[in-house]
């Protein structure tokens, strides 16, 4: 199973996960950084290192991160540009995690990725378009 690692400005990768185990439970092999103010991207590097030490890797790390670009992306793409096996996926959110939990079991990290893209993106919806769809289309 591929082992995730969410990386986040602030404390939101601590609580993305608090919210998916509510709705999805427990994850395992399921990991969260944080970059505080006054860290540096070196820093960054080292606790994803350390937290990748404690999950099972072999079938590979997928980085989920906020911004492309980030600091928590840039720390995320030096590991993965050294290895094959680990890819980083920005925006995260709960539709994208939720997802990727439920495919994680018969999923390698490509597929993953490609499940995590098109979630993310087709968990962001307006009321207000949904309402005025033809009722044969789907509503949420």
């Amino acid at each position: 199973m591929v082992a995730i690692i969410v990386g986040t400005h602030g404390s939101f990768s601590k609580q993305i996960l608090r919210s998916s185990e509510m709705i999805f439970g427990k994850q395992e092999n399921v990991s969260s950084v944080t970059f505080e103010t006054g860290e540096g991207l070196e820093d960054l590097v080292e606790k994803y290192k350390s937290e990748s030490e404690k999950l099972d890797c072999k079938d590979g790390i997928l980085f989920l991160v906020d911004l492309f670009g980030g600091s928590p992306f840039n720390a995320a793409s030096k590991i993965v540009i050294e290895n094959d096996n680990m890819d980083v996926l920005t925006g995260i959110n709960l539709p994208m995690l939720l997802e990727i939990y439920g495919s994680r079991e018969c999923s390698n990290l490509e597929e993953l990725v490609s499940i995590g893209k098109k979630a993310g993106a087709e968990g962001i919806k307006s009321l207000r378009e949904v309402l005025s769809q033809p009722d044969d289309e789907e509503l949420l």
